[in-house]
């Protein structure tokens, strides 16, 4: 596991608008080779990642801000996907790229990288512009993944890798209502100083609630420290955007969360393994053992201990992967391939007391979110357990959480190859932008807790 070598519009107005601004901007932008600066300013070697140079930005300096949310550096950021508007501005806005400090799960400070659009079109709700910070879904462990890359590079595509810009079509639907959009790259995506600590609790909800706190020193942005916050989150980002909704309390209460969308969280991450091994999408495996092997030496050492050379291999392999890659390299392996004795990734640590004890630490749904949450899941969803996602919103309604709890229901569309996890992103995706607005608009949400037994 080693280191490597980032007045509201209507409902219907607001679904469709975005998909009419996606739909008739320029096409995509194609990384074919790689590119960047040879070196960064303090003189360090490139980073190459899988045939992607990663620009001299995403390198840390080694001296950070002392405030969490602090800018280190920003730049302005080609959008691949951008058109020119009427009025001489881009549409769907003027994207910046950014680099801010915020606090790992350890405790020590950290730089993460991330993006700011401030939208071209105009918010017509009451109070100043609001802002989403947006947490993206998977997108791998290798720095030529990052959100904020992809919005530029909307398809990253070269002999090694292959990464593509999904999160795109939710972040112009948010722009579309007026709101400003913050993005974050998480910790160590994209930032070439560590690995990406994939689905880690603290780090991913940290990150989001920075970013929003980053946003409003962005050169040009419209948003202040009075503009309203919502958090949006599907995947992985519903498990950031959960996160950061429990942790705004006593990490940023100066952050105002408004609302958060919670799309198909991995609450419980001991249920999500097994949902995950044997998937298209196993190569999540080698990620999530890469960050947590960074950050808590405790499950290394059992990690290390179980795996076998193959699995040693694969996890040094994933540490520079996206989506695509894992896909078409990993998928649907089973994890006793990487372990001795053929034991699975889900048998080694129920064996282990310190193992238990790090996913424990991980798990989302003891602590009270600060406002309206939304969280949505599909019944059929195989690879992010449906049934650990309902237990969030029953975990939260328990804690006297407003809770607005949706079942995607849809008919199963394949097991373990992704459909029945990725179809409800898109279908439900007009519906949570809606109600992500009212909450922004300062429209009152009200809990359907009492029909959570009466939900599937």
């Amino acid at each position: 596991m080693s280191r490597r070598n980032t007045r509201p519009r209507t409902p219907s107005t607001a679904r469709t608008s975005g998909l009419r601004m996606l739909a008739v901007a320029a096409a995509a932008a194609v990384y074919l080779a790689g590119s960047g600066t040879a070196a960064s300013a303090d003189g360090a070697a490139p980073v190459v990642s899988r045939g992607v140079t990663i620009p001299a930005f995403y390198h840390p300096p080694a001296d950070l801000p002392a405030a969490n949310g602090t800018l280190i550096r920003t730049e302005p950021l080609p959008l691949g996907l951008s058109i020119p508007g009427l009025d001489g501005r881009p549409m769907p806005g003027t994207a910046t790229r950014l680099m801010y400090r915020s606090t790992d799960s350890n405790g020590g400070p950290v730089a993460v990288t991330g993006a700011y659009i401030e939208p071209w079109t105009t918010w017509r709700g009451a109070g100043p512009r609001p802002l989403v910070a947006v947490a993206s879904g998977t997108m791998g462990q290798g720095d030529q993944c990052a959100p904020s890359f992809a919005l530029q590079h909307p398809l990253t595509l070269t002999g090694d890798t292959v990464s593509v810009g999904y999160e795109a079509l939710a972040v112009y639907r948010l722009l579309a209502t007026g709101a400003a959009v913050v993005v974050t790259d998480y910790v160590g995506l994209g930032a070439t100083d560590r690995l990406h600590t994939y689905v880690n609790r603290l780090d991913g909800g940290r990150a989001l609630l920075d970013a929003a706190r980053a946003a409003r020193a962005v050169p040009g942005a419209s948003v202040t420290a009075a503009s309203r916050v919502g958090l949006y989150g599907y995947s992985q980002g519903g498990g950031a955007s959960a996160a950061a909704a429990e942790l705004q309390s006593t990490y940023a209460p100066d952050v105002p969360v408004a609302g958060t969308y919670v799309g198909a969280p991995p609450a419980d991450l001991t249920a999500v393994i097994g949902g995950i091994d044997g998937s298209a999408l196993v190569g999540a495996l080698g990620w999530s053992l890469n960050g947590f092997a960074q950050s808590d030496p405790a499950l290394r050492d059992v990690i290390e201990a179980a795996l076998n050379d193959t699995g040693r291999a694969a996890l040094k392999d994933t540490s520079t992967m996206c989506v695509g890659d894992a896909i078409f390299r990993y998928g649907f392996t089973k994890s006793t391939r990487w372990f001795t004795g053929g034991r699975s990734l889900t048998a080694v640590i129920a064996a282990s007391p310190e193992a238990r004890a790090v996913l424990d630490r991980q798990r989302i749904g003891t602590l009270k979110p600060t406002g309206p949450v939304r969280v949505a899941t599909g019944i059929q969803d195989d690879i992010v357990p449906h049934r650990q996602a309902r237990q969030l919103a029953v975990d939260w309604c328990r804690t006297g959480g407003n809770v607005t709890y949706q079942a995607i229901s849809l008919p199963n569309l394949g097991d373990k190859i992704l459909t029945n996890h990725l179809v409800p992103l898109i279908t439900d995706q007009g519906d949570a932008v809606a109600w992500l607005t009212d909450r922004l608009a300062g429209r009152t949400a009200y809990s359907n807790c009492w029909t959570m037994p009466l939900q599937p």
